[in-house]
């Protein structure tokens, strides 16, 4: 199946061979964006990354490997690209929050992975930052529940000024 996409993807099976190059060039794309802003005078504690699935995949590693802290990242229905690299690769950044959701019959990306993200992600950052939450009988979309919690979570950590 075509699926136009952040980088290639060369399966979804845990022992799947990753895209390196791809997901580090789309990573660094991102980085620049987030420069970019900075320049203009959006501070990076006042940028949040989010996405669904590849989205979500490349807002996770694109946060743990930036040089600036940004203020958390919506991570839905994904997992962390390049997880063995970790956390050697991160940024070193502890306390970048992190919501991550995935559904329970999600059969494009199991829960499975969204669970061992989780766990991944607890020994990155601080285990307090990383709040994983499933949702009965959500395959891989969204439904509203899930989108309450992505609004509290950035109302939270990205609130108005």
């Amino acid at each position: 199946m075509v699926m136009p996409a952040w980088f290639d993807l060369k399966g979804l099976s845990l022992d799947a061979p990753e895209d390196e190059p791809g997901i580090k060039k789309a990573a660094d794309n991102i980085k620049a964006i987030i420069e970019h802003e900075a320049k203009n005078g959006i501070p990076p504690h006042r940028i949040l990354l989010a996405g669904f699935s590849q989205g979500g995949a490349l807002s996770l590693y694109t946060a743990l490997t930036c040089q600036q802290q940004i203020a958390g990242v919506v991570a839905l229905s994904c997992w962390l690209p390049l997880h063995s690299s970790f956390p050697s690769a991160s940024n070193g950044h502890k306390n970048i929050p992190i919501l991550q959701c995935h559904g329970e019959t999600d059969i494009m990306i199991p829960v499975q992975f969204g669970a061992l993200t989780a766990e991944k992600l607890k020994s990155i950052v601080n285990p307090q930052m990383v709040t994983f939450k499933t949702y009965p009988g959500l395959s891989h979309c969204s439904c509203p529940q899930e989108m309450i919690a992505v609004k509290e979570f950035i109302e939270k950590y990205l609130p108005r000024i």
